[in-house]
């Protein structure tokens, strides 16, 4: 008989903690509607339909929030590339194929709202969204070869990646509405995030060290999800030159945090792989705390040399 892959046994043994988690998702969720958060009376036809095309100038987002807004929604667009991955990682049937069906449609609002914002108040370009949307989603995204264990580690901390920067997309747009909005999708983020995180404490009761050495890989070669996006070095350099989300909001909000909740610098039960994966992990976040404070001294130079000469430098 073949045999069982530690990583794998680990899944089928948190089949009882995904059926409880899901309960209490279940009770915690509020329902929302997409069409609640679209200013709808400010929509008009398109040339197509006798209206007048997007200028750049109908726009009421600045470059920063535009940048913000498009990495975003082209994000959440790769959903069936995401249901994907973690119906293959996680099973369809179960408690855990229950979770996978309800996290896709939870995760399916937020491209529609934000499309709908952005097509009806004509914050960006929606020729050059939507065809940047045909080509990302055809790219899809493919985590590699991840085991089950690993893909619930990363989820984790990208879920919560998530919420910090749809929230702080919110307030770089400098519209109520947008905000109201992508408060609302961060909501469901730090739900997502929850159920990740509860699952990956009680892997570690479960295994030890494999689990240590899951968190570990995750954290040590973490990429968001829309990293082959085209443009995304780009944008991704605009979003954190503005405070949207960077290497210090990295560290301190969404790693560290987990960490701590998961008291990975606490436990005594690990044995050797444990310990050595949590030696690297340690020195790893050591460097990235240096990269970080780096980063943000040398943002901040150039916020002060923008406001010498009179400029205004984009921040959230």
């Amino acid at each position: 008989m073949p045999q069982t892959s530690p990583a794998a046994a680990v899944l089928t043994e948190l089949e009882p903690v995904v059926a409880e988690n899901l309960d209490r998702h279940i009770r915690i969720a509020k329902e929302w509607h997409p069409h609640d958060y679209v200013p709808w009376d400010e929509g008009r036809n398109f040339a197509f339909l006798g209206g007048e095309d997007w200028t750049p100038e109908q726009s009421r987002l600045d470059a920063t929030a535009k940048a913000a807004m498009f990495v975003n929604l082209l994000t959440e667009d790769n959903l069936p590339s995401y249901h994907r991955e973690i119906a293959t990682r996680f099973g369809r049937d179960g408690a855990w194929g229950q979770w996978v069906g309800r996290w896709t449609a939870e995760e399916g609002r937020h491209g529609v709202a934000l499309r709908d914002y952005l097509v009806v108040t004509r914050g960006v370009d929606p020729v050059e969204l939507e065809r940047a949307r045909m080509d990302y989603m055809t790219t899809g995204y493919d985590s590699g070869d991840k085991s089950p264990l690993e893909a619930v580690a990363y989820v984790s901390f990208q879920e919560l990646a998530t919420r910090v920067s749809h929230r702080n997309t919110g307030k770089a747009t400098g519209d109520p509405i947008a905000d109201k909005l992508l408060a609302r999708i961060a909501t469901d983020e730090n739900l997502h995030m929850i159920f990740y995180r509860n699952l990956v404490t009680a892997a570690f009761d479960i295994d030890p060290d494999e689990t240590m050495k899951a968190v570990a890989n995750e954290v040590m070669n973490f990429e968001m999800p829309g990293a082959n996006m085209a443009n995304f070095r780009k944008n991704s350099t605009i979003i954190a030159k503005a405070g949207i989300y960077d290497l210090r909001l990295h560290h301190d909000e969404v790693v560290s945090p987990i960490l701590r909740t998961w008291k990975v610098f606490d436990r005594s039960d690990f044995g050797p792989e444990g310990e050595q994966a949590r030696e690297q992990l340690a020195a790893f976040l050591t460097g990235l705390d240096a990269q970080a404070t780096k980063f943000v001294e040398s943002r901040e130079r150039l916020r002060a040399r923008m406001a010498a000469k009179g400029e205004t430098p984009v921040q959230v």
